[in-house]
């Protein structure tokens, strides 16, 4: 087998799933070797083909493969090629080497094992580097948990990818309002400084809580005194603005007003001209469609800020599969869309009667324009509410890929409930939807707010929590 000198490193054992998934992964393993099994690389060559992330990604994989075997020799192959890493203290790299399967398996699983092959291969490869390397911890890393329960039944130390964990435990992610403690006015109100510009009434607060606020974070009472939105923050001085009460039916957005203190957040941020990206979290029926429609609806007829508003989601069936379907673009993603046509049945005006409705609903069809994800690489857009349902099934890449659409005067939110993930490989803690919450917290034109109180029919909320 391949000459691997001792050390303390570990050797870890890359599945093929964990390269799709994250092309740079053999970078990411600090001073650690890494090893690649054969079927590895044959899995790898027959997912190649195609436009899909995964084909993307394994053609990426096999470009950094190529780059780092170009010019070796076979000797150098044999004691591992050096990963590019960061210099350490004596000048030598911190990385560790990357690894090739260059002989064939000795040893095969003792039980045997049914089913996936090229699985039981990568198993019998981990068997085989634990008996020639009894001094290493030898740690098989893979993203399907079937695999990783067949190696601890074989005893294969085996893990998850963990890298691309936004964060350790998505109780910790940021939930963009902060409920102020009864005292707080007590404890900051020493040095307040008071004024108003516009209309608009700020304070500036000095204290030791203001240090762990953000910006556009919500500042919610315990009583039933107005809210607040920080405006800028800075160590341990802060400047918030009130928030504008949009539950009043005076203050309400296209015929909607607010039910709670999250959703009347929730209507400031998708009104601020001053924020660009907004993100809402929440459960079924908390209401994100249909506040983020109502503000769209008013900023595209009414004040006329942006020019149309584009929808678009992920196309990740419940059930089966309904197959093709004809049309165009839009016709296609109509089926996916029942979310949008129930919310704008609810904010169509009734009153006019029949010509008068059909009417409004040719009009507001024709200001909103339903879009695929498949179609956005190389787009740009300007002046246009984007609104990005259900993107909890989007991956970090992915989400990068179609926030960077965004074009002079766009506006873009992303709706989702990280508690239903369709996509496979993807959890609460890899989601993009968590990724973009996490990375935007601290951008002074992003907003973000988690709600909590389901708003759709006392069946729902009931069902919700019981079911």
């Amino acid at each position: 087998m391949n000459h691997i000198p001792m050390s303390e490193c570990r050797l870890f054992i890359l599945d093929t799933n964990v390269l799709m998934h994250d092309p740079t992964a053999m970078f990411r393993f600090q001073e650690h070797d890494i090893y690649l099994p054969m079927m590895v690389l044959e899995e790898l060559d027959h997912a190649k083909k195609g436009v899909s992330e995964v084909a993307r990604n394994v053609r990426q994989v096999s470009r950094f493969l190529d780059e780092l075997i170009t010019g070796a020799t076979q000797e150098e192959i044999e004691q591992g090629l050096p990963l590019p890493g960061a210099q350490g203290p004596q000048g030598a790299s911190t990385s560790g080497r990357l690894y090739f399967q260059t002989r064939p398996t000795r040893l095969s699983p003792s039980i045997p094992l049914p089913g996936n092959a090229p699985d039981n291969d990568i198993l019998g490869m981990a068997l085989t580097l634990q008996q020639d390397h009894p001094l290493h911890q030898i740690t098989l890393v893979s993203k399907d948990i079937n695999l990783r329960i067949k190696a601890a039944l074989l005893g294969i130390h085996a893990e998850d990818y963990y890298n691309d964990q936004t964060l350790d435990d998505v109780n910790l992610l940021y939930g963009g309002t902060c409920e102020l403690p009864v005292d707080f006015w007590d404890t900051h109100g020493r040095e307040l400084d008071s004024w108003k510009e516009c209309g608009r009434t700020f304070y500036r607060v000095r204290g030791p809580e203001v240090a762990t606020w953000h910006p556009n974070q919500g500042l919610l009472p315990a009583d039933d005194s107005p809210a607040f939105i920080v405006r800028q923050q800075c160590g341990q001085e802060a400047i918030i603005e009130i928030l504008k009460d949009y539950t009043a039916p005076g203050h309400a957005v296209w015929g909607m007003t607010a039910r709670n203190r999250e959703q009347n957040f929730a209507l400031n941020l998708l009104l601020d001209s001053e924020i660009d990206f907004v993100t809402l979290l929440g459960a079924a029926g908390t209401g994100k469609t249909l506040l983020t429609l109502a503000a769209g609806l008013t900023q595209v007829l009414d004040i006329k800020r942006y020019r149309e508003i584009i929808m678009t989601r992920v196309t990740v069936p419940v059930g089966e599969d309904i197959g093709f379907l004809p049309g165009t673009e839009e016709e296609k993603m109509t089926p996916w869309m029942g979310a949008l046509m129930d919310n704008l049945e609810v904010l169509a005006p009734q009153e006019g009667g029949e010509w008068g409705r059909a009417a409004t609903a040719d009009l507001l069809s024709s200001r909103i324009k339903i879009r695929s994800l498949n179609f956005m690489r190389g787009r740009t857009f300007q002046n246009k509410y984007l609104i990005l349902d259900e993107a909890q099934n989007l991956t970090p890449k992915q989400m990068k890929t179609l926030i960077t659409r965004a074009g002079p005067g766009t506006k873009v939110i992303c709706l989702g409930n990280i508690a239903q993930i369709d996509t496979p490989y993807l959890s609460e803690t890899t989601s993009g939807l968590t990724y973009v919450v996490d990375r935007f917290k601290s951008w002074p034109h992003g907003g973000h707010v988690t709600l909590r109180r389901g708003e759709r029919s006392r069946l729902a909320e009931f069902a919700s929590e019981q079911l």
